[in-house]
């Protein structure tokens, strides 16, 4: 669909249409004064020996300007007023009361009931000619005024299509960004897996996931890109194609054996080629945090590199929270950085949480962030939970802490729950 914002633009201005006139008055001399003069000066003029018969002129033709009688037989002036404004709702017209010196003292009520100014007989040439021209000039801008409302209106109306089309490509890119996340569960040989991810507007930056390695030995990892919005999903989504579960031979984290099948690679060097691949490949402003682990179900022994993302979170079987590890820098920051590994060693009934930064550097209401501490109390209170119902409850606990239901920044983890032979 094409919308054509630049077909609103203000047309080329229009030939000048000379004003119509109403003049209003039961004296024939009078009426006949004005009307004369305004002829010379070039206006189309009607005129009305009464309210009720000016009243049918409007209905038939809105005049752009009015000179009305302060006294008229039947209708009032002040009535008629009243009657013209309502008929000119749409298209403003000018109102001039025509008085006297002892009717000046009515002015007020005159301007409160809709006139625009007033003049006192008799009526020199100058001074009419200048009240009609300071008329036309403010309707002149009043009509310019109401174009321009018009034309924001038509363009408001445009944008909101736009909006409407953006929002729904949105929903779409969502979609697909959540369809990166297979699974929000898996059971295998010796522990389970939950993950869960939240974007913080339609489309973020965190990516969390699982690969198989080999029977027993499974990959993990947390990344989150820096920024929101399209173009960090779309790094989010390249990213998500080096560590392939589908596609093990495009996986980094993977090295083909010469029996066909697939071995892990040490992490803190698949980080350290990752960052190379973004500073020389990737035309990119975006740098990622990560977090690459690779956990033998087996033994319990889990092989951990990390560049820039949050600490790891170990819940023990006794209800006890670790949470240590290298630190490491960003990834796509600086050439030559090396990544260093660490090991940590689960026992049965132990769980391994990666979580992004946007639940440590949640704020509460005051703007003080939950920090590590702040989440070692939360999981404490949360030790009783398992698998996709302690995230939930995590995600539950973090909105009561900042207040609120939405957070600032995307929230995303993965629990690794270790079982061992059991």
């Amino acid at each position: 669909m094409k919308l054509d914002i630049l077909s609103l633009s203000p047309a080329m201005a229009t030939p000048a249409v000379t004003p119509l006139v109403l003049v209003v008055d039961d004296n024939d001399i009078q009426l006949n004064l004005l009307s004369s003069s305004l002829g010379r000066w070039g206006y189309e003029v009607i005129t009305a020996t009464s309210g009720v018969a000016a009243l049918a002129l409007c209905a038939d033709r809105l005049p752009d300007l009015v000179l009305c009688s302060w006294i008229m037989p039947g209708m009032s002036a002040l009535d008629f007023c009243r009657a013209f404004r309502e008929l000119s709702e749409d298209q403003y017209g000018y109102f001039i009361l025509l008085m006297t010196e002892q009717e000046r003292g009515e002015v007020a009520r005159a301007l409160n009931a809709g006139a625009d100014d007033f003049l006192i007989c008799p009526v020199s040439d100058l001074e009419l000619r200048a009240r009609i021209m300071v008329g036309e000039r403010i309707l002149a801008m009043q009509r310019e005024l109401t174009q321009k409302n018009r034309l924001i209106t038509e363009t408001l109306g445009v944008l909101q299509k736009v909006q409407g089309l953006i929002d729904k490509d949105l929903l779409e890119a969502k979609k697909l960004q959540q369809s990166l996340l297979r699974e929000r569960y898996r059971a295998m040989p010796g522990g389970t897996l939950s993950m869960m991810l939240r974007s913080a507007g339609h489309v973020g930056g965190d990516l969390v996931g699982y690969f198989p390695v080999r029977p027993g030995v499974v990959g993990l990892f947390g990344l989150d890109v820096s920024g929101h919005g399209i173009s960090s999903a779309l790094m989010t989504a390249r990213l998500a194609g080096y560590l392939s579960a589908t596609t093990p031979d495009q996986n980094l984290a993977l090295t083909l054996l010469p029996d066909g099948s697939y071995a892990a690679r040490p992490p803190g060097e698949v980080i350290e080629e990752l960052n190379d691949l973004v500073l020389n490949e990737m035309d990119t402003e975006h740098y990622f945090t990560l977090m690459l682990a690779i956990a033998d179900l087996t033994t319990g022994e889990v092989t951990v590199a990390q560049a820039g993302h949050p600490h790891p979170a170990l819940l023990r079987s006794d209800g006890m929270v670790e949470q240590a590890g290298a630190g490491g820098f960003p990834v796509g920051l600086l050439a030559g950085v090396r990544f260093e590994q660490y090991k940590l060693q689960l026992a049965p009934g132990d769980r391994l949480l990666i979580l992004s930064d946007g639940v440590t550097e949640c704020p509460d209401p005051g703007g003080e962030m939950l920090g590590e501490d702040g989440l070692a109390r939360m999981l404490g209170e949360l030790r009783r939970f398992s698998g996709p119902a302690l995230l939930s409850a995590l995600v539950w606990k973090l909105s009561e802490f900042a207040g609120r239901r939405d957070f600032p920044d995307d929230v995303s983890g993965i629990l690794l729950e270790y079982l061992g032979d059991s």
